[in-house]
């Protein structure tokens, strides 16, 4: 079987990649698409991929402007040739799924999310505070297209795998298409318990809009509780600024470091609404609860104590975090105040549980069972005409 493996960029480690590296050890021979790489940003079993990228790669200047250059993604994707591949496995959340391949080649789009940035998002990353009036005015410009391009491209994928109920729901808003479940994996084997619990708080993210860390910093600021931040990005400056004595934010950590805060901190906060969320699960796998915004992936992740607020799975008992109902300060500082009351409730070993079954073998043999079963239908399909 020729397998093509796309995914959107290869620019660093991090969920979306951690899945990939997945798909790369099911296909060691595959030929894994991108629109650009960044050699050596990635793991040895990505990094030892035949890796073809687009020519957005030649482009000068572009390693850390890429984003910028969203119109012309379509363009680039397209023009892969990937006709003769009898699976394209593509691991999306921009736009890796609107590769074209053959009639006879089976495409599955693992997708992490429609596109956030022409969709739900837009307002956020582009709003008056954070872009220019020339920016907003071409963005403006080009967002039909954008829109109507990704829609229109969502057709050419055979069979969707979302990463949660959550993007299940946009699939169905966005595309009208039918999507199956496999959730993304924790590595269990290397985010484990320790003896540790000092008196922090953690937070681990990139600084972007999306991700809320404002609200963090703000909360923190109220009830002069210890927070500390891992995570670089756009609102670094601003976000320092606002931080009071005591918010620590550390910028970029390595993975032991991130794993060695997991392991020492009293809480994990997680004040954005996500998609899915691998960071609650490394934290939980680490035996640590989670105070989260109750909405989104987190809902599907994070067993709660409130009685007030239901999971996915319509579960209280046994509880891995909580929830707090508003995306504002004043609801996460009360949260972590009843925290501080509550804490006694939460059993490491409850936690680490709830994270196993989301754990990195579980999820290589679901997916790979999965692609078995479409592919051979897919096949008999085709033999039937």
């Amino acid at each position: 079987m020729k397998v093509a493996l796309v995914h959107d960029w290869l620019t660093g480690m991090r969920g979306g990649e951690k899945v990939l590296e997945v798909f790369c050890e099911l296909f060691p021979d595959a030929h894994l698409y991108t629109l650009l790489h960044n050699k050596g940003s990635l793991s040895d079993t990505i990094e030892g991929m035949d890796i073809r990228t687009s020519f957005i790669q030649k482009l000068p200047l572009i390693r850390k402007k890429y984003r910028h250059l969203l119109p012309i993604f379509p363009t680039a994707i397209e023009r892969f040739d990937l006709r003769g591949y009898d699976l394209v496995l593509s691991s999306s959340h921009c736009v890796a799924k609107g590769v074209i391949t053959g009639a006879d080649t089976l495409h599955i789009c693992y997708c992490f999310t429609p596109m956030r940035y022409i969709w739900d998002l837009y307002n956020l990353y582009f709003s008056k505070e954070r872009s220019g009036i020339i920016t907003r005015f071409a963005t403006s410009l080009v967002l039909n297209y954008l829109r109507k391009w990704d829609v229109a491209s969502s057709k050419r994928v055979n069979k969707y795998v979302a990463i949660s109920r959550y993007i299940a729901e946009r699939i169905k808003k966005n595309y009208g298409r039918d999507s199956d479940l496999i959730y993304p994996p924790v590595d269990c084997s290397y985010f484990k318990p320790g003896s540790a619990n000092e008196n922090f708080y953690l937070m681990v993210s990139p600084l972007a809009p999306n991700k809320r860390v404002d609200i963090a910093v703000e909360a923190f600021n109220a009830i002069a509780l210890p927070l500390i931040v891992i995570g670089s990005g756009q609102e670094e400056k601003k976000l320092k600024k606002m931080a009071g004595k005591n918010i620590k934010l550390m910028g970029w950590q390595s993975d032991e470091t991130v794993r060695e805060h997991y392991v020492n901190c009293k809480a994990l906060i997680f004040p954005g609404v996500e998609d899915f969320g691998i960071v609650p699960l490394e934290a939980q796998a680490c035996g640590k609860p989670v105070i989260a915004y109750g909405k989104g992936g987190a809902l599907e992740t994070i067993v709660p104590l409130d009685e007030n607020i239901k999971n996915e799975k319509g579960q209280s008992g046994n509880a891995t975090g909580m929830f707090f109902c508003e995306q504002a300060p004043e609801s996460l500082a009360q949260a972590v105040v009843r925290f501080e009351e509550t804490q006694g409730l939460f059993n490491w070993q409850v936690i680490r549980k709830n994270a196993e079954s989301f754990d990195r073998t579980i999820f290589k043999d679901r997916i790979n069972k999965y692609i078995e079963k479409e592919y051979k239908e897919f096949r008999q399909g085709l033999q039937d005409r």
